[in-house]
């Protein structure tokens, strides 16, 4: 699992939290949903880069 990989999935995760607090501020739910969707998507690749981890050992 490269380091870099990892920072960056996090920050997604991190972006996709504010960004849907934001939205929820603001009463905007396409940030809402935009927020929603790179929190996800940066979690899933977190859990996938620990998965494909836990193999190859």
């Amino acid at each position: 699992m490269n380091i870099g990989q990892t920072i960056r999935h996090q920050t997604q995760a991190f972006k996709g939290r504010v960004t849907e607090r934001i939205g929820r501020t603001t009463r905007n739910r396409r940030l809402q949903r935009h927020g929603r969707t790179d929190q996800i998507s940066g979690n899933l690749k977190q859990f996938g880069d620990k998965a494909k981890n836990a193999f190859k050992h």
